[in-house]
């Protein structure tokens, strides 16, 4: 039990509750950052043929080290789940979101070895290792920030989605009655309308298709300023609470009575 205890207290995300428990995460963390480089570099045909193996070598002492982490996850998992048994406990972690990210990081090696795969599927799952950066955010306290913000604005930020959902079948289904007949071909269902509504609410205009007729540019101008407000909402949302998450965790940093550092 207290093997299992140091090695749960190496993978925890509380850094410094024990010695070595940075060397850890300053390992997997710079591990899956290479991994992410080697991809990008790997892409470029004369850098793989130069450094072909050097890209494999990464590649195999990271599963090496990435598999070893995921089977010790799974083994300390009744430490991180105390209040439920070895079995669910292990469930609890597999099926959990970083569990999964933990897994299809790894699963696109294994895979060929255990069936029978065409080459192209081979290369589609190679796109998995991106996957690794997000296992980042367990070893990262900013990115852990950043999540829990997410977490707590998810109501609000959807809701807008909705909103702007909303917003954007409408105006795509009236540019579509309004231009269908003067465009028939850039404007030929409202799926390709929606595209131009989508363009249009973000600001970003690529003028690939556009309105020509009168109604259908005053449409367009009132969904491109209605983008300018709308886009807005969710950064002002996530902002609003990333300096309330902020200001309460230095609340809690600071003594009550004295307002200094604890």
């Amino acid at each position: 039990m207290r093997i299992k205890e140091i090695v749960y207290g190496l993978l925890d995300e509380e850094r410094g509750n024990q010695r070595g428990d940075n060397v850890v995460h300053y390992l997997i963390s710079g591990l899956i950052i290479l991994n992410v480089f080697a991809l990008f570099l790997e892409s470029y045909n004369e850098l793989k043929a130069s450094y072909g193996n050097i890209f494999k070598s990464i590649e195999i002492v990271s599963i090496i080290v990435f598999s070893i982490e995921y089977a010790a996850r799974i083994w300390t998992a009744d430490l991180a789940f105390k209040n439920k048994g070895a079995f669910k406990s292990r469930c609890s972690y597999m099926f959990s979101f970083m569990g999964l990210i933990d897994l299809l990081s790894i699963l696109p090696f294994y895979l060929p070895f255990l069936f029978k795969i065409d080459l192209r599927v081979i290369r589609t799952l190679r796109l998995l290792r991106l996957l690794r950066i997000l296992k980042l955010n367990r070893h990262s306290a900013a990115l852990r920030l950043i999540a829990t913000v997410f977490k707590k604005s998810k109501n609000d930020i959807v809701a807008t989605i909705f909103i702007v959902s909303i917003l954007l079948v409408i105006a795509a289904t009236l540019m579509y009655d309004l231009e269908n007949k003067a465009q028939p071909d850039a404007f030929k269902n409202i799926g390709e309308a929606l595209w131009w509504s989508v363009a249009t609410l973000t600001t970003v205009g690529y003028g690939d298709i556009y309105p020509i007729t009168g109604l259908g540019k005053l449409l367009s101008g009132i969904i491109a300023l209605l983008g300018i407000g709308i886009v807005a909402l969710p950064t002002g949302i996530i902002s609003s609470a990333y300096i309330e998450e902020v200001q309460n965790r230095n609340a809690m940093k600071c003594c009550p009575h004295c307002d200094k550092d604890l």
